[in-house]
């Protein structure tokens, strides 16, 4: 039995399609129901739903096999897994964002508002900038607006909500997109099972 952690959400239903089309169906997950785990003996597979930032936790500490999961919730968790496959799918990048025309200058610290201080704090670093960081749940584009930040550390898909308040990305620091990963365990005592369904993925996204 392989378990999969799928994110909720409308990147986890395309997931779930996938393995689905594989021949790793499962019938009553697509019952109307509010069941948050699937079970199909008959395949093999038994599937949750998860919050997408949780998927990585449940991957990592064993209780599920292989899951789904944004490259960013990655990158921010330094998540212990292996990373097999880039789905390609749920495309978009992490950039560092501001008020158009007003670029911080290069010898103060900047004020960083981000919901990702981890991956904002390894970009800086990499730079050997000063930054102070400033961790906001939601909307943070307002930040540099309300000069609570200089600038914003935020995923980006198409631009349009940083047009529409005056915003532009300044630098780009890195794509983001799904990716399936397994438990380091599982993928050594489930080798063939877990190697089968991404050679089956390759095959379909080639």
């Amino acid at each position: 039995m392989i378990n999969i952690a799928l994110p909720k959400g409308r990147l986890g239903e395309k997931a779930y399609k996938i393995f689905k089309s594989l021949g790793y169906g499962c019938p009553e997950i697509e019952e109307d129901n509010r069941k948050l785990i699937f079970t199909n003996e008959e395949n093999g597979v038994c599937y949750f739903w998860a919050k997408p930032s949780d998927v990585a936790v449940y991957v990592e500490r064993g209780a599920a096999d292989i899951g789904i999961v944004g490259k960013d919730i990655l990158l921010e968790q330094g998540s212990d897994v292996y990373e097999l496959l880039d789905l390609g799918m749920g495309k978009c990048r992490m950039a560092v964002a501001g008020i158009k025309g007003c670029r911080p200058s290069s010898d103060s610290t900047i004020r960083v508002a981000t919901k990702f201080p981890n991956i904002a704090r390894s970009y800086y670093a990499s730079q050997s900038r000063d930054i102070e960081i400033i961790k906001l749940n939601g909307s943070i584009e307002i930040a540099p607006l309300l000069n609570l930040s200089d600038v914003i550390v935020d995923i980006v898909e198409t631009g349009t909500t940083l047009r529409e308040n005056n915003l532009e990305p300044f630098e780009d620091i890195v794509d983001i997109s799904a990716r399936l990963i397994a438990n380091k365990a599982s993928y050594k005592f489930k080798y063939e099972k877990i190697n089968d369904i991404c050679e089956k993925i390759r095959n379909i996204k080639e």
